[in-house]
């Protein structure tokens, strides 16, 4: 087949097709994934520089110690998560991770509400190096580490 091209000039062109592919590519997938980028936001960048109400933001901070107070209806939570700096009121309703208690750090993932209370959807509970299970806490440390091989095993 002769197209009048060189070799040289159609691997060119075909560079060139490979690589308006690509970018065409990223840019719709840049475009589809517009509205599913969750925002990392501390409570003094909340203060500072509020979201969007209803923009799809993650609250990262620590639950204040006497903030954490249950509804009437025993599944609704309300809680402030602080940074030393701003306090932001946060209310959830579901089912909280074990390791969620006042004075632990949370990253709760929801949205701004006009009002300024953070309205969460999910909670992610951190805890430091020092954690232990709590089917593990009562047991000698050679006990934990048998029943950790057993578990793998």
């Amino acid at each position: 087949m002769n197209t009048g091209l060189k070799a040289k000039h159609q691997r060119l062109v075909l560079v060139v097709i490979a690589l308006v592919a690509i970018v065409a590519a990223g840019i719709l997938a840049a475009w589809a994934l517009r509205n599913q980028a969750s925002y990392f936001y501390v409570p003094s960048d909340i203060a500072s520089d509020p979201p969007e109400p209803g923009q799809a933001v993650r609250l990262g901070g620590m639950v204040e110690q006497g903030s954490l107070r249950t509804a009437s209806d025993g599944v609704t939570l309300h809680f402030v998560v602080g940074d030393g700096e701003a306090r932001v009121p946060v209310v959830f309703a579901g089912i909280v991770p074990d390791l969620f208690t006042e004075g632990s750090g949370v990253v709760a993932e929801g949205e701004m509400m006009p009002d300024g209370t953070f309205k969460a959807n999910n909670l992610l509970a951190k805890h430091d190096e020092n954690y232990m299970p709590r089917e593990l806490e009562q047991m000698s440390e050679d006990q934990a580490r048998a029943t950790v091989a057993e578990a793998t095993e």
